[in-house]
């Protein structure tokens, strides 16, 4: 991985370019939103979360073959598929005695989706 210093993120003058702020300042949402959305982005930032996501990125399961598959156990995957369907990312329907999970909307999909081929994109 290349090094970099403090020097390499910085300009060589001082200059403030007025239109440009102007034009984030004018769009940047408000304080509560982006602390929303890094709290979002906090979610993703658990593998065992990321593995079952992709799991239900290909199919609706149950808990029973989300522990099957990722080799877990059914306490750790409830644990975690609480913290995403809280999140919104995950949601439930009743088949009988079966709970089955999936991707709660297209959104999540592409989340996904595209955060996959932003890491395969150079490999």
């Amino acid at each position: 991985m290349a090094q970099y210093r403090d020097e390499d993120f910085r300009c060589e003058v001082q200059e403030i370019h007025r239109d440009l702020l102007d034009k984030v300042n004018s769009t940047m949402p408000e304080e509560n939103t982006l602390y929303d959305l890094a709290e979002l982005f906090k979610i993703f930032g658990d593998s065992t979360r990321i593995r079952i996501l992709f799991v239900l990125f290909e199919a609706e399961v149950c808990v029973c073959d989300l522990a099957e598959a990722l080799n877990m156990t059914q306490s750790a995957i409830s644990h975690q598929l609480r913290i995403l369907k809280q999140s919104k990312l995950v949601k439930s329907r009743r088949d009988g005695k079966s709970i089955f999970y999936s991707l709660a909307d297209d959104h999540v999909y592409s989340i996904i989706g595209q955060g996959l081929d932003h890491v395969l994109e150079g490999k």
